[in-house]
């Protein structure tokens, strides 16, 4: 069971994190230690070759990351990204993102956790992140 709401996330992001709230990123879906992220399609976001940008993909899966570790320690502002890693796998064709994250480890100092990222309706992923 997820130790924050979706209303509370919602609540944090818009006050707290408007880069993400810029970016039409919100949650779906919180349960303990996972979460499912999405970016709303807009076309400022994309580069030329039509494709939706790289550094959208990585701001999800930031903020995907961060809401999987709230769902396990509540609300908590001051958690910050150490290392975050992403391997572009296709393009990233214009439409929603959505990014399924899962902790792998949440220490005392450390969490690490893993994100896959698809276009919504299109089952194969563009991408996949680690982050610590």
């Amino acid at each position: 069971m997820s130790r924050i709401t979706l209303d509370e996330l919602d609540q944090l992001t818009r006050e707290k994190l408007p880069f993400a709230a810029a970016c039409g990123i919100r949650a779906e879906r919180l349960d303990s230690g996972s979460v499912t992220v999405r970016a709303i399609y807009q076309s400022q976001f994309l580069r030329p070759g039509g494709t939706l940008s790289g550094p959208l993909m990585m701001a999800l899966a930031d903020y995907a990351i961060y809401a999987a570790v709230l769902t396990r320690l509540g609300l908590v502002e001051m958690a910050v990204t150490s290392s975050l890693n992403i391997n572009f796998l296709a393009k990233a064709m214009p439409g929603d993102l959505i990014a399924e994250a899962e902790l792998i480890k949440l220490g005392k100092r450390l969490a690490v956790g893993s994100v896959d990222i698809y276009v919504a309706e299109d089952p194969n992923l563009v991408a996949h992140a680690t982050c610590t």
